[in-house]
């Protein structure tokens, strides 16, 4: 059996990469040795998108000692399932930056596209293999997400080409009204605690200064989160300190106006200022134009931290 994951924790991205991926390979193999998992529980987006499409959520597989391995839309190893370091892996299929060594050769795969899930749909799309309805639908519901309804930078022509087939395929007419459907519950906090809040699209960074932990919450309406800023930052901060963090970042973002609130607890302010571009006041500031922590925040970081 090898196994397909996405990085841990698991956002739509790369739940749904994994169960697409999955799917063509097994059709494109005409075998069935293929099948998605999840390193860590998913989130309130994912859930509800997998229910409307009809998928169930992958197994969880809690480490990967000894399997076979696929790994989507991440490469390092630092967001990567529990077990990585003993694990056999056989394939990476990504769209972000490369961080990646490994003692054998391996297909890898890297488009500067904006969702791991455009690159599989245009496999399917040459390679000819029928996508359903549902699978449609998911994919699409990925892209979307990943690329904030392409107004995020990191979105491209052949996202925003692939967008409109899937939407044709999963009979969704409007696809830029179904991609807020999807974002007014990616934004719903009503019932999350501050830590789930924070870890709901999260991810670690190795960087020559320390680890970073930088999470993100993408809102159609920022006054929902900002009576809960305070919590927030006292439990940052106490990830921090719990787990030897140099530097935990939240930034809640507006999508409808296109600019994002940042939330800090770290050891250098005055750095994480300089690579911000902007002054942190009672570790707080709004960065207008700043959507992406792929291609907006992480670059500035690395820059300063990881010289």
């Amino acid at each position: 059996m090898i196994y397909i994951t996405g990085h841990k924790p698991p956002d739509l991205d790369s739940v749904a990469g994994a169960i697409s991926f999955a799917n063509f390979k097994n059709k494109s193999e005409k075998t069935n040795q293929y099948k998605a998992i999840i390193p860590s529980k998913v989130n309130q987006e994912t859930a509800y998108v997998l229910k409307k499409f009809n998928f169930k959520i992958p197994v969880l597989l809690k480490n990967a000692k000894g399997k076979n391995l696929i790994l989507v839309d991440h490469n390092e190893f630092s967001q990567a399932i529990d077990g990585i370091e003993k694990a056999n892996i056989i394939e990476i299929l990504d769209h972000h930056k490369v961080n990646f060594k490994y003692e054998k050769p391996i297909v890898f795969e890297v488009k500067p596209w904006g969702s791991v899930c455009s690159i599989i749909a245009e496999k399917y799309f040459q390679n000819r293999i029928k996508i359903s309805k549902e699978m449609a639908g998911l994919i699409l519901s990925a892209i979307l997400v990943d690329t904030v309804i392409t107004k995020s930078p990191t979105c491209t022509p052949k996202d925003i080409e692939i967008i409109k087939k899937l939407s044709s395929l999963a009979k969704i007419a409007d696809w830029k009204k179904f991609g807020m459907e999807i974002f007014k519950v990616r934004s719903s906090v009503v019932n999350l605690s501050s830590k789930e809040i924070i870890k709901s699209d999260f991810k670690d960074f190795d960087f020559k200064a320390g680890k970073f932990g930088i999470g993100q919450v993408e809102t159609v309406d920022l006054g929902e989160i900002k009576p809960l800023e305070g919590k927030l930052l006292l439990e940052l901060e106490k990830i921090k300190k719990a787990r030897n963090y140099h530097t935990m970042i939240l930034f809640i973002t507006d999508i409808i106006k296109g600019g994002s609130e940042f939330l800090v607890a770290s050891n250098e302010q005055k750095k994480i200022e300089k690579a911000l571009g902007a002054e942190l006041k009672q570790g707080r500031v709004y960065l207008k134009g700043i959507i992406s922590r792929k291609k907006q925040v992480t670059p500035g970081l690395s820059k300063i931290f990881d010289r």
